[in-house]
């Protein structure tokens, strides 16, 4: 959580962190600022110091709203700092970090960065500014990251945040349901009014509509895929394809609040109609692993032992796993989870590059979503909702959902 970040920092031997870009769809500024409309800022927090917003005079007033300490980049003139530099820009860009620098009273130390920015841009600047001060030291993580690992637990307020996602999406969910049973189908295709086929794009459609009229975002995309497009896990569909009955859909949802805020998880297998039986025998299995793993999660255990645990399953009921051969393309070829928050995956991870430090801790947000995936066979099944822990050891999903494989159609 937020209140173990200055705790964090000591243990990683930090002074500062700084966040730079934008307040929305910017994961780590958001979660400082919330969803603000700060379209460029940065923000230098400090160890057992009150955090400093810098922003763009225009937007004096949203940043204010954030309740953190904010400074006018107009106190640090553009043109005057030009001037100074001679014009040049990657210069007068380093000068002014280094007076926000000392108005934070920041002169030397270990500073990790985060945020989003232009690669190049923000290299270049960074380099420049350690070379002229060579007592900071700009850092970064590949893994134990330090505000993932703050982020990996979840206070009240956002277990609400996400909460309330989750019931917008399965809102959307529902709304979904009914649309494809709703259709007239001939010779075991969807028809639209038009008499044309309804088709993934034409689905896609409706879940963005009913997304952005829910107050949601759909920034990642949604994965809608039919028949062998199913058995390939990221495969988001085929525009194109038609919706046929018996014929399995992997129906994967992920949006997030208006302005990159927090984010639900989500997925079904559906047959409409009727499901074939090599199908049905895939969906058992992948219900049966669910229900064990559900059961048996334990809390301050590491993430990855279910990974673990979920490879056994499957191979005892006879399918390949990741564990034997991770360059399976058959069977179970993923991980079994993530954490979920401001980004759509973060902190618990489940798969092979997690440590054991990845616990279910108190508070913490994740995924469970195993599947099984044959695109030769033309079908994948998964099944995925979004979990919290309870300091008492329990374990909820936000928003159960009907496990039906088949959805009977309304009309014939």
């Amino acid at each position: 959580m937020k209140a173990d970040l200055n705790r964090l920092m000591k243990e990683k031997k930090l002074d500062a962190i700084l966040v730079i870009g934008r307040s929305q769809h910017n994961p780590a500024m958001v979660y400082f600022t919330g969803t603000a409309h700060i379209t460029r800022a940065d923000l230098i927090v400090q160890v057992d110091k009150e955090p400093v917003l810098f922003h763009p005079s225009m937007e004096r007033e949203e940043a204010a709203a954030t309740g953190i300490r904010t400074i006018d980049y107009n106190q640090y003139p553009m043109p005057a700092l030009l001037k100074e530099a001679g014009n040049d820009m990657l210069l007068a860009m380093v000068m002014r970090y280094e007076k926000m620098f000392a108005e934070a009273g920041l002169k030397s130390g270990k500073v990790a960065i985060y945020g989003e920015n232009e690669i190049g841009a923000i290299f270049s600047v960074l380099t420049l500014l350690q070379k002229r001060n060579p007592k900071l030291e700009f850092v970064g993580y590949q893994q134990e990251d330090l505000l993932l690992s703050a982020m990996a637990t979840k206070s009240s307020d956002e277990l609400a945040h996400i909460r309330e996602m989750g019931e917008r999406t399965i809102g959307v969910v529902s709304q979904v349901k009914a649309f494809l049973t709703n259709h007239k189908v001939v010779d075991d295709i969807l028809i639209k009014e038009d008499g044309k086929p309804l088709t993934i794009a034409d689905v896609k459609r409706k879940i963005n509509l009913w997304l952005a009229a829910s107050g949601a975002e759909n920034p990642e995309s949604t994965i809608f895929a039919i028949g062998r497009d199913g058995g390939v896990p990221h495969s988001t569909g085929t525009a194109s394809d038609v919706i046929r009955l018996g014929v399995p859909i992997v129906f994967d949802i992920f949006p997030c609040e208006e302005g990159g805020g927090y984010f639900y998880d989500f997925t079904r297998t559906w047959c409409l109609g009727y499901a074939p039986p090599e199908v049905e025998i895939v969906y058992n299995d992948v219900r049966k692993v669910y229900d064990t793993i559900v059961n048996e999660l334990e809390l301050n255990k590491p993430f990855k032992q279910y990974q673990a645990r979920t490879c056994e399953l499957f191979r005892e009921l006879g399918h390949a796993t990741v564990e034997e051969n991770p360059k399976t393309e058959e069977g179970y070829v993923h991980s079994l989870g993530h954490g979920v928050g401001l980004h759509v995956h973060e902190m618990p991870f489940a798969g092979a590059y997690a440590t054991p430090s990845e616990i279910l801790a108190a508070g913490s947000v994740f995924t469970i979503e195993p599947g099984l995936y044959y695109p030769e066979k033309g079908l994948g099944v998964r099944l995925e909702d979004t979990y919290y822990a309870e300091a008492d050891g329990s374990f909820h999903c936000f928003v159960p959902y009907p496990f039906d494989l088949v959805l009977p159609m309304k009309q014939s």
